[in-house]
């Protein structure tokens, strides 16, 4: 007190004055700084956690209204961002692309690739990208994927056997298309190596019951994910679980590469070049053998052949069972996509993939199965590397922002009659998998769309040609048609489609 006592009263209005200013200036600052989004609040410690449902996608989605297209949600220490418009969702896939193009694996997803060490889990730094490039213009490429069209050929044509032997019996679509993608990927990755004590559909059913246990728990709320001082603890065991899942996946991957590198080093002592076709594993020891910067280590193969079994098995099944359920429960569907297969490909012949360009109102059927039941409901989310702005909110750099595919796919302002199955809206427009229209992105859009979509793109009608030429299908009787979701990292039928095959081409020996 005695300080401000002594103060003139010219000394005083100065201060007083300067104070003012200064206040004003940080005032004005903070001002400038656009808010973060609006959203509920939650409980303390916890956040909105307690009142998180089981089907995320249509809460979030109904959140929206109260909230606007994007809000924010602290959900224990994490501060999650919810974009649900194509406008909003272009600023971060397109507009600011570089800066949204982090991920920041859960722990299950870190643990299931060997530590994150894959294309979908990776930041976006140099490792990824030279990933990524690899995988595309090596592994995938149009020059690779001709050249193994006869591993393709050769297990859709086992499966249509298979189904064959199986006529006026129930068939559960998921578990056949799964076998047959298991076996076309198995295939072009280690074509003959084989795994010792395993024959192939002992190989595919172990395969998908490890899948699905991987989904299953990245799919889950992990604690330790929200909590990250609680990870040490592995409160509710899943990472102990996922260790244990990848370990069963280790091993066949082991025993494949193991056999390989015997092969390769047997063939360079008897100075043999290797001949034909190279699948993909050999591929890829190639570039490691050549100690460039671009080179792999071992682990790293084994990460990404973890995203090439797990993200290729189970889009497509996934994708292939709702296209079935959609197609079956409508009749007029499935007279245009018959009519499409008696023209193009004919009752006397089965279905080659030089067929597969002119099935335009198939293709149509699988876009519009994209659009209303997107395989990834949130796509994989995104980590902004520095803090921004988006749609005039403050964005963290470190938060968590989910794009919800699910509500941009049924927004009535961009599809019309949003809720209907309408593959005809797809034969109007060129829309492609390649996320370049922001309101049609199944796989993705800028640097972190898929890299894997021409394959899937290739099995997706091939495999769904093949089942809907060959057969004609029903339900069993009594069943009823069923459209419920299941939510997590995939978005899966509730209840598994079973179906009953009849023969429908005119000669026995085409399924033989």
């Amino acid at each position: 007190m005695e300080f401000w006592i002594h103060l003139t009263p010219e000394l005083l209005a100065i201060s007083i004055v300067t104070l003012g200013i200064l206040w004003h200036l940080i005032s004005s600052s903070s001002n400038d700084v656009p808010p973060l989004p609006p959203g509920p609040r939650g409980f303390p410690i916890v956040g909105y956690l307690p009142f998180l449902s089981h089907d995320l996608h249509k809460q979030f989605t109904e959140m929206a209204q109260t909230y606007g297209p994007i809000f924010k949600l602290r959900v224990g220490s994490k501060l999650h961002i919810m974009v649900n418009t194509l406008d909003l969702a272009r600023e971060v896939v397109r507009d600011q692309d570089e800066i949204f193009a982090n991920r920041k694996a859960p722990i299950a997803a870190a643990t299931s690739t060997y530590g994150g060490q894959d294309i979908v889990w990776s930041n976006n730094n140099s490792y990824w990208r030279n990933l990524r490039k690899i995988f595309v213009h090596e592994v995938l490429s149009n020059k690779n994927l001709d050249a193994c069209s006869s591993y393709r050929r050769d297990e859709v044509r086992k499966t249509i056997k298979n189904v064959y032997g199986k006529i006026g019996t129930a068939i559960d679509i998921n578990e056949i298309s799964f076998s047959t993608e298991a076996n076309v990927l198995t295939s072009m990755i280690w074509e003959n190596t084989s795994v010792k004590g395993a024959n192939d559909r002992d190989l595919a059913a172990e395969f998908q019951m490890i899948v699905a246990e991987m989904v299953e728990l990245i799919s889950q709320h992990n604690l330790s994910d929200l909590f990250p001082s609680l990870a040490r603890f592995d409160l509710q065991g899943i990472n102990r679980k996922m260790k244990k899942s990848l370990k069963k996946l280790d091993r066949i991957f082991t025993s494949i590469i193991d056999d390989r590198l015997e092969f390769n080093s047997k063939k360079k002592e008897d100075a043999v070049e290797y001949e034909g076709k190279k699948d993909f594993l050999q591929i890829l020891l190639d570039l490691k053998e050549e100690k460039k910067e671009s080179s792999f280590n071992i682990t790293q193969i084994k990460a990404l052949l973890v995203d090439i079994m797990v993200a290729g098995t189970e889009t497509t099944t996934t994708l292939i069972e709702w296209a079935m359920a959609e197609i079956m429960q409508d009749g007029n569907i499935m007279k245009k996509v018959q009519e499409e297969l008696i023209q193009v490909v004919g009752l006397n012949n089965i279905v080659e993939e030089s067929h597969l360009s002119k099935l335009e109102y198939l293709d149509a059927v699988i876009k519009e199965t994209f659009r209303l039941h997107p395989v990834v409901p949130f796509l994989i989310p995104r980590i902004p590397s520095k803090t921004c702005i988006v749609g005039g909110y403050t964005i963290p750099k470190g938060c968590i922002v989910f794009l919800n595919t699910w509500a941009i796919h049924r927004d009535s302002k961009y599809w019309d009659n949003p809720l209907k199955f309408d593959p005809e809206r797809f034969l109007k427009n060129n829309m492609d998998y390649k996320g370049n229209n922001v309101s049609f992105m199944p796989f993705g859009s800028g640097r972190r769309l898929c890299p894997g979509v021409p394959l899937a793109e290739k099995m997706l009608m091939y495999v769904l040609a093949s089942l809907l030429h060959s057969f004609e299908w029903r339900l069993p009787k009594g069943e009823q048609h069923d459209l419920s979701e299941n939510f997590g990292i995939t978005l899966k039928k509730r209840k598994s489609l079973v179906a009953v095959p009849s023969q429908r081409l005119s000669n026995v020996n085409l399924y033989m």
